[in-house]
């Protein structure tokens, strides 16, 4: 079955609106073939690289996610560390005029100003060059965690009590919500995990509430575009009841 054939069997069908990458399967696809880690981080990249532009130029979903860097990461060894956070330097230098072109906004997703500053400038700049794209909204996690963005909201949501600017017993599920990192777009319709864990490891939590999961055994720099297009064809093929009882 081709690309071709697999997009025209997805288009027929309603697609989700913001899909979520959780790319794990890195170190154990290096392994398996007797090389280091790095080169397995490497391959990932190239593997997010060929999907950002293939959602871009197929107007697949107008909001993808990648968890690139968890506030988990930090308790890897060092040089792993320093590898990783340049290799998200070189994509974020190396994808700015293809992103550009492609109409892709970038907007990086975390507590940045832990990051090195070289890679927080790149951030920086891109975000502000990228701002106008309105093919695709491309949402990176780096040192970005579940618990992070809720402890986030509920930081503004006390600064704004103790200035006056809010009532806490007002204070709804909505707009909490609009107080979170993730307020700028919808929440993911279709959170997919490779490399065979079943979990979200701190990702998106708050807005995985009725997020589809999907789990494959792929490892991530395997995960190509006809991989995606399956875990779209599945997404379609489940019904979201939001709660609901069908009548």
């Amino acid at each position: 079955m081709t690309v071709v054939d697999e997009l025209a069997k997805v288009r027929v069908r309603p697609l989700p609106r913001h899909v979520a990458l959780i790319m794990d399967g890195n170190g154990r696809w290096a392994q398996a073939r007797g090389l280091p880690r790095l080169e397995g981080h490497r391959q990932g990249v190239r593997a997010a690289e060929r999907l950002v532009r293939f959602v871009a130029a197929e107007r697949l979903v107008p909001c993808l996610s990648l968890f690139a860097f968890s506030t988990e990461n930090w308790n890897r060894p060092r040089d792993e560390i320093e590898n990783l956070f340049a290799l998200l330097e070189r994509f974020v230098h190396e994808r700015e005029r293809e992103f550009v072109e492609q109409g892709v906004r970038l907007e990086v997703l975390g507590a940045t100003e832990a990051l090195p500053p070289s890679l927080a400038r790149a951030i920086r700049d891109v975000e502000e060059h990228t701002r106008e794209g309105k093919v695709l909204h491309l949402v990176v996690g780096i040192n970005f965690g579940g618990r992070w963005s809720v402890v986030e909201g509920a930081r503004r949501a006390a600064a704004l009590a103790r200035e006056g600017k809010l009532d806490p017993g007002a204070l709804d599920e909505a707009s909490f919500a609009r107080l979170l990192p993730t307020a700028g777009f919808a929440d993911p319709d279709l959170i997919v995990r490779t490399g065979e864990e079943k979990r979200i490891s701190n990702f998106y939590l708050w807005e995985a509430a009725y997020a589809e999961l999907y789990f494959t055994p792929t490892l991530w720099p395997d995960f190509d575009e006809v991989a995606l297009l399956d875990a779209l064809r599945d997404y379609q093929g489940r019904r979201r009841r939001f709660g609901r009882v069908e009548t």
